[in-house]
């Protein structure tokens, strides 16, 4: 079927020319689009692809911008401004929390979890409790038992608080609120514990290696204790509470005392007065440190278990 002549004239492109001059010649070249080619029935030649003026073949433009040498030395530049920042992040992080040192207390393997939780609760049977070194480095809580780790007081943290929930929901008493109070509670005494620690030894100028994570790990230790406890008292009611209690206190008492001794004992001798008086001293911060333990297991589960 043919269109008639004046839709097929309505059709046909049209082309933009300037007026030529006196000479005959054009002011400028016709650099419009050029309509396709249409065939016998008015529609575009199919493959037909335009061309564009004016655009470099091949993407030579994206070539030639790479090529640039200005381009080249404003990305080599922000390259380097973003290594520097990255650099300067990392020691910012290094300074204020020790990631590095951090990581030490988290170099955990099961088995070593396992022999962990078997010596705290049964401290009685163990004999060495000095941390091995290799190198005048400290084994790490994967070769040493008795090095102290960050993995365990975390995941012992964070079991007590579900326990806790699950605890104040079978006596009807589960609100946001109570266990927010419990996390907050238990967070606080921590920290009051750790700053009182820390405070004694510089007070008394103790020189060991005992880093802010060390008295993290020993003081979050009790955690251990605290789900011992609290399970005892959810499967045996008040007696079973106050059984593991005495259990899990006691235990505690003789890992902390233990332990402790190794590093805040270690270079003293009772040759003199004075070094005695340090040396009595000190041991009143290892007691008192041992037996506060189970004054905080008690005051943090006793109101959970009833």
């Amino acid at each position: 079927m043919t269109l008639p002549r004046h839709v097929y004239q309505s059709t046909k492109p049209t082309s933009w020319v300037s007026p030529p001059t006196e000479g005959g010649e054009t002011l400028f070249e016709d650099t419009s689009f050029t309509a396709p080619p249409m065939n016998s029935q008015c529609f575009y030649t199919p493959g037909y692809i335009p061309e564009l003026t004016g655009t470099p073949q091949g993407g030579a433009g994206i070539d030639h911008m790479f090529a640039d040498p200005v381009s080249n030395v404003g990305v080599m530049y922000a390259s380097s401004l973003a290594n520097q920042g990255k650099d300067i992040v990392n020691k910012e992080i290094d300074r204020f929390m020790a990631v590095n040192k951090l990581k030490y207390f988290f170099d955990v393997d099961t088995r070593y979890v396992i022999n962990k939780i078997v010596l705290l609760m049964f401290p009685y049977v163990h004999q060495e409790w000095e941390v091995g070194y290799h190198r005048d480095t400290p084994l790490t809580p994967r070769n040493d038992v008795n090095a102290p780790d960050l993995y365990i007081p975390t995941m012992a943290f964070i079991t007590h608080i579900l326990l806790a929930g699950v605890s104040l929901g079978l006596q009807n008493r589960f609100s946001p609120e109570v266990l927010g109070l419990c996390l907050s509670t238990a967070l606080v005494w921590l920290s009051i514990e750790v700053f009182v620690m820390r405070l004694s030894l510089y007070l008394l100028t103790v020189l060991s290696d005992l880093s802010t994570f060390d008295l993290i790990a020993y003081s979050g230790y009790k955690y251990v204790g605290m789900i011992f406890t609290m399970l005892g008292g959810l499967l045996f009611g008040s007696a079973g509470y106050y059984l593991a209690l005495l259990w899990s206190s006691v235990a505690l008492m003789v890992f902390i005392a233990n332990s402790l001794k190794m590093k805040i004992l270690c270079g003293i001798s009772s040759d003199s007065a004075r070094t005695g008086a340090k040396l009595r001293f000190r041991h009143y911060i290892i007691v008192g440190l041992a037996i506060f333990q189970p004054l905080i297991i008690y005051w943090l589960t006793s109101h959970l278990v009833r």
